[in-house]
């Protein structure tokens, strides 16, 4: 039986091939070869047209504890619910592909879980680079999150989350018995995502740390303002309404 390891690291991928062609993957399989402690990489292709899920096979074909899954188009949430229902990793940790947050930031969450908290989520400051309707988005969400869920935190939208694994054997199950998800068409950004997963853990009593991390902004075609606006608001209605209506407590 295979040793359980120490971290587990999940990264969505949706049309990554021009960041795959870059050798995106590298640095954070060299990173974490030097930092002394077991972990997996686990790559969840979330059903791409272009050649991602290739490269991602080639990839990991020559680097050990690297593992590709493939799993239908269904938007970032169900991806990352995907790899975390298949980590093994006492920690869990999600990242992006495009490493806005670099990898080496891991070290703060992990001190944080270790030190007694359940979840650490990254917290970016300043947002240097990112553009003006971007910071708009942002401020938006700050304000809408604080009205409709009071949750405290000043960034619940960085894409870089430390998990222990119980708080994440207890969330992760639950989100995906309540959203139902299905194939899509289209990239799907699923700003209500993060929101949902800290509120579901300040719900269930979990201890949750924020922790400020480098960030750096990198151009994205798949964030465009009225959708995102209009997605982020109808999502934090959704979850507002699913604890309003008892959709979130647990089955006995």
């Amino acid at each position: 039986m295979a040793s359980i390891p120490f971290l587990s690291v999940i990264i969505p991928a949706y049309n990554e091939a021009a960041n795959l062609s870059g050798d995106r993957l590298a640095p954070i399989t060299s990173y974490l070869s030097s930092v002394g402690h077991t972990w997996e990489l686990l790559v969840v292709n979330d059903g791409s047209t272009d050649a991602t899920l290739d490269l991602l096979r080639r990839f990991a074909a020559h680097h050990d504890h690297v593992s590709v899954i493939d799993s239908p188009h269904r938007g970032k949430a169900a991806t990352i619910i995907t790899g975390v229902e298949q980590s093994r990793g006492r920690y869990i940790i999600f990242s992006d592909m495009d490493q806005a947050t670099p990898i080496s930031e891991s070290q703060k969450l992990l001190s944080r879980l270790q030190s007694g908290s359940d979840i650490v989520i990254g917290s970016r400051t300043g947002r240097q680079g990112a553009p003006l309707f971007r910071q708009v988005l942002a401020y938006g969400m700050v304000i809408l999150r604080g009205l409709l869920l009071r949750l405290p935190y000043r960034d619940t939208q960085c894409g870089f989350k430390g998990f222990d694994r119980a708080a994440a054997d207890k969330i992760f199950p639950l989100m995906k018995r309540i959203h139902h998800f299905h194939p899509i068409t289209e990239a799907a950004v699923n700003p209500g995502f993060d929101v949902e997963l800290l509120y579901l853990g300040r719900k269930l009593g979990f201890k949750i740390a924020e922790v400020p991390v480098a960030w750096h902004h990198v151009q994205s075609t798949r964030v465009r303002f009225f959708r995102d606006a209009f997605s982020g608001f109808s999502e934090l209605l959704l979850v507002r309404w699913r604890s309003l209506t008892g959709a979130y407590h647990l089955k006995s």
